[in-house]
């Protein structure tokens, strides 16, 4: 959709009329008691002028080489937090006061495209429950507006993580896309949002493995690419890298994996972050000795299979191929949490690492991580790159040599455990509240927003 820009002089113009309006009355006022001929009276009116014209002139100037300098739409000053975080103190990004104008309008459809599926209690568990969580702390949320002609943003709440194979177990999405084309059926026929921006300010979750493309292995999911339905609208998907990659051709957030918070505040009673760590490396979870999936693809392009046949043997390393209930302890006691790739380069490891102070060590090449103004992630954790997998020990030594207890200082900022957990209310600074904030940068996609700015625009 087309945005109209406010001219780049218009806010200089504006703060200029301001500026006359504040300071011409006392000017005229004096200039009014001015009977005397006397060169005091000229002079100091000859000296109040030259101030007053400098002082607009400069005003006018700074105005116009910011707007000159930015290009931003008018509109963008509602999104009180700016994509250049590196200027912006911690506190004011965290400050319950930056998102009271963002407005979101929560879509309320049949149940049997969310709360249905919530009849079977893994629905709301999983680590692809942020499609629910979300929905939950909106609808309590601040922001949540029960007139949609007020709403910046529309969030569509549809669930398609929750159709579990009665094969494996594993959440099957084959059905996504028809439920997804029907829930924009249903609400582009009942209201009249959707069509208006053709879907831009309308949000949807995509929380398994490749994201907005709505298929869970790599190549179909890049074969079919995104869905046409949602092409233009935002997506909020755990998928996320830094190349070029058809699942991420769409306005998107990256958000974390969900991880219940509550089984963190459990571990961590038990537990607590800065305690004894007798691990010092940890890994729980599918290794395979023979990677080579019937697909004919290589399961965690064998990388996991390297740890494995490499380290197994090494006491510095607890590794473990079977499934624990109680792994958030081993976490817990952990030093280093080795987080590789699986079928896709993201893991709730990361998340559960980080909540439980164990240092990530990510090895997942290309990976884009979540939350990154919020989450200093190249300060709380450990890159190694898939190729030099087989030096893991060496790389970790080196890092307990030099730097592990600053990395442990910043890794140990409750706000960073904060940032990836999603809670059933909003809280600020938390996963949700996250993504509330990156919406409040995409304002520009906003038709209210726009509209209101062009309002402005003619206004002035």
């Amino acid at each position: 959709m087309a945005q109209q820009k406010r001219p780049p002089n218009s806010r200089g113009y504006y703060v200029k009329m301001k500026l006359l309006q504040k300071h011409g009355r006392p000017h005229h006022h004096h200039h009014h008691h001015q009977q005397e001929k006397n060169c005091f009276y000229r002079y100091y009116k000859w000296v109040l002028w030259l101030s007053l014209s400098l002082y607009f002139f400069t005003s006018y100037l700074i105005s116009n080489n910011n707007n000159h300098h930015t290009k931003k739409p008018s509109h963008v000053s509602r999104a009180l937090i700016q994509s250049n975080h590196t200027t912006t103190p911690q506190h004011a990004l965290n400050s319950p006061e930056s998102l009271k104008k963002l407005k979101v309008f929560v879509y309320d459809l049949p149940p049997k495209y969310n709360t249905d599926w919530l009849t079977n209690e893994r629905c709301s568990k999983h680590l692809f429950a942020s499609e629910v969580a979300i929905h939950r702390a909106l609808l309590t949320s601040e922001v949540r507006t029960f007139d949609p002609y007020d709403a910046d943003f529309f969030f569509v709440p549809v669930y398609v993580s929750c159709n579990f194979s009665t094969v494996n177990g594993f959440p099957a999405i084959g059905h996504a896309r028809s439920l997804i084309a029907s829930a924009v059926n249903l609400i582009s026929s009942e209201y009249p949002f959707w069509n208006r921006s053709r879907g831009s300010d309308h949000v949807f979750v995509a929380s398994h493995d490749f994201g907005s493309c709505f298929h869970t292995l790599e190549d179909v999911a890049m074969a079919d690419g995104v869905p046409e339905i949602v092409r233009n609208s935002i997506v909020l998907q755990t998928f996320g890298v830094v190349f070029d990659h058809p699942c991420q051709k769409v306005e998107h957030v990256v958000i974390p994996p969900y991880v219940s918070p509550e089984s963190v505040r459990d571990t961590m009673e038990n537990f607590p972050v800065d305690g004894r760590r007798d691990i010092w490396a940890f890994f729980r979870g599918k290794m395979e000795v023979h990677p080579k999936n019937v697909s004919g693809r290589f399961y965690s392009k064998k990388v996991r299979t390297v740890i494995w046949r490499k380290f197994n043997g090494d006491r510095r390393f607890y590794l473990q191929r079977h499934r624990f209930a109680g792994y958030q302890s081993e976490i817990a006691r952990s030093v280093f949490c080795l987080c590789p790739l699986g079928w896709a380069p993201w893991s709730p490891r990361l998340v559960e690492s980080v909540a439980l102070g164990c240092v990530p060590v990510v090895i997942a090449d290309g990976i884009r991580l979540p939350f990154v103004s919020a989450v200093k992630w190249s300060e709380i954790s450990v890159t190694v790159a898939e190729k030099d997998v087989g030096r893991l020990a060496e790389i970790l030594e080196r890092v307990a040599a030099t730097n592990l207890s600053t990395i442990q200082r910043n890794l140990w900022d409750p706000a960073t455990r904060r940032a990836l957990l999603f809670n059933s209310q909003v809280q600020v600074g938390d996963a949700t509240w996250q993504v509330l904030r990156a919406l409040s940068e995409k304002l520009d996609r906003s038709f209210r927003s726009s509209r209101v700015s062009r309002q402005l625009d003619f206004d002035t």
